[in-house]
């Protein structure tokens, strides 16, 4: 265990894909026999250790670049239990250091053109454009900020590439008019309710048919999952096109675990022009999660925020990834998963921040079963300076019997079930009434969670038991009186 990370010590690193010159090819060998011990390198060839308190983020399995996945935890990664979840001890020491504001920089993704060589050449090419006469003066000079600045200059352009231009600011959609009914009641003061359907597990279509007809009188959108806990069903755009069919407001999910940058720009595009209307970018559960044979599970193309960073540009900008203009640009709402319990919650609010600068407009949230704890994450997200930037839903999962709330409990990442409600569900096990135990409960969670401000709505995720959100929304008084 390194003084410098608490993650391994050593990891394998990434292989270059093509053959490079002998010098850079020395320069390699020495950057890993420095870097691997002190820090597990891995050798991505686009080095934050400077913007990550000098713990590897790519000591993450999933690769994560900026942040956190929902599943962290202050004990242990959910995906690789032998090791801690390094962007917690990130976090931790970014704020013991009081260097947690460099957090909020939205990285780059591998450019796996450079994986496997060494991130010291572009340090020194950027080095030598700035002028050793020019950074010996800056880095001498009494003033405020001169020696920070400097280094800055030499180091921003290597890690933020032209075709990124990642930045730690907030930036406002460029449209005024809503683009979708979700969004238009959103902006219209409205308490909404989205509800969540479960897509097929075959191409039958008929019960997600029915659900779609059963639902959308009663919430203002519908969500369909992409593949959660990474078990393959039908795909959320293709539900969500059934959905439009049938004059229904879907939101699209989409996992980055599945997606290479080309196909997140490719299907954002088909979808935009099918009429899909809301996205919501997801990092994705891991592949440890799904059944048998496993996918990769040690690295991602893309994380979360690096997805709403390309969707904001390609909406708001007009431009690709690679910089080419798109002449129609998509119009879409940009929404995000946030997760109040996951772990530390000044953490996740400064997450939470990232991605509304990134481009989030709407969240909503993991499962939320405690509606008193929710008023510290929200306070923690009122001091980052962005209820009046992100419309939030709170997650709801009707609780069908004990073994389920036992289940996401023990199980699911970022879920955390009262020990009062465990106990109110077992008690009504005993007595043969958990359903109806379950929607008490989740009544009881509605009446205090609306009157929060910062609260917009919720989303109800009742995955399998579709035909019991009705019955909710009528006797929590959320029906739609009128359209907008």
């Amino acid at each position: 265990m390194s003084v410098f990370t608490p993650g391994r010590r050593f990891q394998p690193p990434f292989m270059p894909f093509k053959r490079v010159p002998f010098k850079k090819r020395v320069l390699a060998k020495i950057e890993i026999a420095i870097k691997g011990p002190l820090f597990g390198c891995r050798m991505c060839g686009n080095c934050l250790l400077q913007e990550t308190a000098f713990i590897c983020p790519m000591e993450c399995p999933k690769g994560l670049r900026n942040g956190p996945c929902g599943g962290s935890t202050p004990e242990k990664c959910y995906v690789d239990e032998s090791r801690p979840c390094i962007w917690y001890k990130i976090y931790e020491r970014s704020f013991q250091l009081g260097r947690e504001a460099l957090l909020l920089e939205v990285l780059p993704p591998l450019d796996w053109n450079k994986t496997g060589t060494d991130a010291w050449s572009d340090v020194f090419i950027q080095a030598k454009n700035i002028g050793v006469t020019n950074i010996i003066s800056g880095l001498t000079k009494r003033e405020a900020g001169s020696a920070s600045n400097t280094l800055d200059s030499i180091f921003r352009p290597v890690r933020q590439p032209d075709w990124w231009q990642g930045d730690s600011l907030y930036h406002a959609p460029k449209y005024t008019q809503p683009v979708s009914e979700l969004e238009r009641r959103l902006k219209a003061g409205k308490f909404v309710v989205a509800a969540e359907i479960a897509p097929p597990a075959s191409m039958n279509t008929d019960k997600l048919n029915q659900n779609i007809e059963m639902l959308k009188p009663y919430v203002t959108s519908l969500n369909f999952t992409d593949s959660p806990s990474a078990i393959p069903r039908m795909s959320s755009w293709a539900c969500s096109k059934f959905a439009l069919d049938l004059g229904a407001d879907p939101v699209m999910q989409i996992a980055a675990r599945d997606r290479t940058r080309v196909g997140l720009q490719s299907e954002v595009m088909g979808a935009a022009a099918l009429g899909v209307r809301n996205m919501l970018c997801l990092t994705g559960d891991s592949m440890v999660l799904g059944p048998a044979p496993h996918g990769r599970m040690d690295i991602v193309d893309l994380d979360g925020i690096q997805m709403l960073w390309i969707l904001r540009r390609m909406r708001d900008e007009g431009k690709y990834l690679d910089g080419r203009e798109i002449k129609t640009p998509p119009q879409y709402f940009l929404g995000a998963a946030a997760s109040p319990f996951a772990s530390n919650m000044k953490f996740q609010a400064l997450r939470e921040e990232k991605k509304v600068n990134a481009g989030a407009q709407f969240f909503q949230t993991n499962v939320v079963l405690d509606a008193e704890a929710l008023n510290e994450w929200l306070n923690e997200i009122s001091k980052r300076n962005i209820l009046n930037k992100v419309y939030i839903m709170i997650g709801i999962t009707p609780l069908k019997s004990y073994k389920t709330a036992a289940y996401m409990n023990s199980k699911i990442p970022g879920v955390f079930v009262p020990e009062k409600i465990l106990k109110r569900m077992e008690i009504a096990k005993e007595k043969g009434n958990e359903q109806e135990e379950g929607v008490q409960i989740t009544l009881e969670l509605i009446e205090k969670i609306k009157v929060k401000q910062g609260v917009h709505g919720i989303h109800l995720m009742a995955v399998g038991w579709e035909e019991v959100v009705p019955r909710i929304v009528k006797e929590a008084g959320l029906e739609k009186r009128e359209t907008l």
